[in-house]
């Protein structure tokens, strides 16, 4: 307890809310920069994207699901920065409840989210290793390649599942249920999303039987025994 009391001395409001938004905005930032510098090493290895959805729908879904991923992120952090790091009046609303937890404990749980966050993003680090120059939002490229190795073994889709972790424990380093809303939203895009980008990888004949041999092999889209 005293531990607890100390950590808590240490890390009033303004400091826990500062390592919030320097560590949202490092995972921002850490997605991007691999974006960044995985997209032209794809198009350059294994070419263009050659088949992208066709319809509204399969269109529609990849900007819904940044969307639904990063504003509650962008959102903390322009206006808890703009508030002096406190959060503001109509984001206080929107809190996990308090009556289970004291204080402090909330502040450890906080900071443990931010720390685990840093863990997590290793794993994003390995992701982009393995799926190295197959990379792209949604669709197929000119030279495909069924990446089965590294986390790629274990579930079809490891991005997909690391991004719905973050977004779970981003409800937990706010202190809020907007993130957990995106949860909700993110996975239920991801419900569409992910068949629509099989079904085009199905359609290439080069690939088509050994993707059906991975699905096989890894059940699993992005979360084991479950989905």
């Amino acid at each position: 307890m005293y531990s607890i009391a100390s950590l808590t001395i240490l890390a009033p409001p303004q400091v826990v809310e500062g390592l919030v938004v320097l560590t949202t905005l490092w995972c921002c930032q850490y997605v991007i920069s691999r974006v960044r510098a995985i997209a032209p090493i794809a198009e350059a290895e294994s070419g263009a994207i050659r088949t992208r959805p066709t319809t509204f729908i399969g269109k529609a879904v990849t900007p819904i699901h940044g969307l639904a991923s990063y504003i509650p992120s962008i959102t903390y952090i322009l206006c808890v920065t703009g508030n002096l790091f406190t959060q503001p009046a109509w984001m206080q609303r929107m809190s996990l409840p308090n009556d289970y937890f004291q204080y402090e404990t909330k502040v450890v749980l906080r900071i443990a989210a931010c720390a685990l966050s840093f863990v997590l993003f290793r794993f994003v680090g390995r992701a982009y290793m393995h799926i190295g120059n197959q990379w792209s939002a949604i669709g197929r490229r000119e030279k495909p390649r069924v990446v089965q190795t590294g986390p790629y073994a274990v579930v079809r889709h490891p991005l997909y599942t690391i991004m719905l972790m973050h977004q779970a424990l981003l409800g937990v380093m706010f202190w809020s249920s907007a993130p957990l809303f995106s949860l909700g939203i993110v996975a239920g895009v991801l419900a569409v999303k992910i068949p629509i980008e099989e079904a085009l990888i199905m359609e290439d004949s080069a690939v088509a039987a050994e993707y059906r041999a991975y699905m096989k092999r890894v059940p699993a889209r992005t979360i084991p025994f479950l989905w």
